[in-house]
């Protein structure tokens, strides 16, 4: 069993399209909450909030013939992943090419492409959509469209597992790399699902607040719906070394599991399974950990549940957690949430500064623990956890260290 180490990042987000962006703005507690413009008929909609992906241009990184091929959600991947990559110094030559991985989390892929084609054929009456509408909506094509963009010849799929999609996605890479599946692989997850379908759809879920995002806050009124894209290169320890990479920190472990219970209520029992397991992965003990990026959503129930959860895990050093939900400035992205938060988790433990839980307005009786609420903290942080809770009651869990 190889160690596995992060040598690259790269990120698109409703706070920056680069990693820097994102985490300089992070760090300053900045909200990417903002009203919806992405869809057509907004006055249709009750729900006005949203954490969008703000100017982004795909002429900016594509040239004209490639964007009619490639809907928002693989756009996001692909410059996500190329700023990864560059950041890492891989070159994926032969043979590396052959055992190079693209594993992706998305939970709806090509949903842009979905949305607008039903509106052309149902409202519009139109005859005919595009003859790419099927490339460019189904769930796997950033996955496909980053292992072409990329030139990477060894496993690519996408992981589909809603809210979890993308830690289950980092997590599979991470144990792939690890037992030697694969010499490397490009990972995370990417999602680009405001659109008014999507939104009617949530809107009829009654679990969005109207205007911010306040996880564990007493007063919070549900999630913020979040769009964007988070990757990460993963090789070998022994890999980067030799090829005198700069290390950005270590994942150690990684846990899973279904709590088999109900499809959209969360299940405390289950989320301490899969936190146990990922410990028990990286050969932790729970006083080892001192930063956890919650799930943090912002829904009452959620954020009940995970606090009770990380009590059950953690015991009396639960207290003494830095814990925050990074969903309070970017929104929920559903599949691409985890690996925003793997970013942020990574980046964190490197600088040793927490980034904080925003629009806190004081603590609920259910939720006792320490938010970092509202302001960027320094931490000294050797290892951290990162949790995803999905509906239909799946779970996904990574541990980290900051590198040594």
């Amino acid at each position: 069993m190889s160690r596995v180490v992060v040598t690259g990042l790269g990120a698109v987000t409703p706070l920056g399209h680069s990693i820097g962006s994102y985490w300089q703005n992070l760090k300053a507690g900045a909200s990417g909450i903002g009203p919806v413009t992405l869809t057509p008929a907004n006055d249709e909609l009750v729900q006005k909030a949203v954490a969008e992906v703000k100017q982004f241009d795909p002429l900016a990184h594509f040239p004209e013939r490639e964007v009619s091929a490639l809907d928002r959600v693989s756009q996001f991947a692909i410059v996500a992943a190329r700023e990864a990559i560059a950041q890492s110094g891989i070159t994926f030559d032969m043979p590396l090419s052959l055992r190079a991985a693209a594993i992706i989390g998305s939970g709806v892929g090509g949903q842009t492409t979905h949305d607008d084609s039903f509106r052309r054929i149902y409202r519009e009456d139109r005859k005919r959509v595009s003859p790419l509408t099927i490339p460019r909506l189904m769930v796997n094509a950033p996955a496909s469209q980053i292992s072409m963009a990329c030139g990477l010849r060894g496993p690519a799929f996408v992981v589909a597992s809603a809210c979890a999609s993308a830690t289950h996605a980092i997590g599979l890479a991470f144990h792939m790399v690890r037992s030697g599946q694969v010499e490397c692989a490009v990972t995370g997850g990417a999602e680009a699902c405001i659109t008014f379908g999507t939104l009617r759809g949530w809107e009829a879920m009654r679990v969005m607040s109207p205007d911010v995002c306040r996880p564990f806050s007493r007063g919070r009124m549900g999630l913020i719906l979040g769009e964007g894209a988070a990757m990460v290169v993963l090789e070998p320890l022994e890999r980067a070394r030799a090829r005198g990479a700069e290390i950005l920190g270590e994942i150690v472990g990684f846990g899973m599991g279904a709590d088999a219970a109900d499809l959209t209520a969360p299940d405390r029992g289950g989320m301490v399974r899969a936190m146990r397991a990922a410990l028990a992965d990286a050969g932790l003990a729970p006083r080892d950990i001192q930063y956890v990026n919650a799930h943090g959503t912002g829904t009452a129930a959620n954020d009940e549940s995970e606090t009770g959860a990380l009590h059950d895990v953690f015991g009396t050093h639960a207290e003494k957690l830095a814990i925050s939900s990074t969903k309070s400035m970017v929104g929920h992205a559903l599949g691409a949430a985890g690996a925003l938060e793997l970013a942020a988790m990574l980046l964190a433990a490197r600088e040793g500064i927490v980034p904080p839980t925003i629009g806190y307005l004081g603590p609920d009786p259910a939720c006792d623990l320490d938010y970092v609420p509202n302001k960027a903290r320094a931490v000294t942080i050797d290892a951290a956890m990162s949790n995803s809770f999905a509906f239909g009651g799946l779970n996904a869990v990574l541990v980290t260290k900051k590198f040594s």
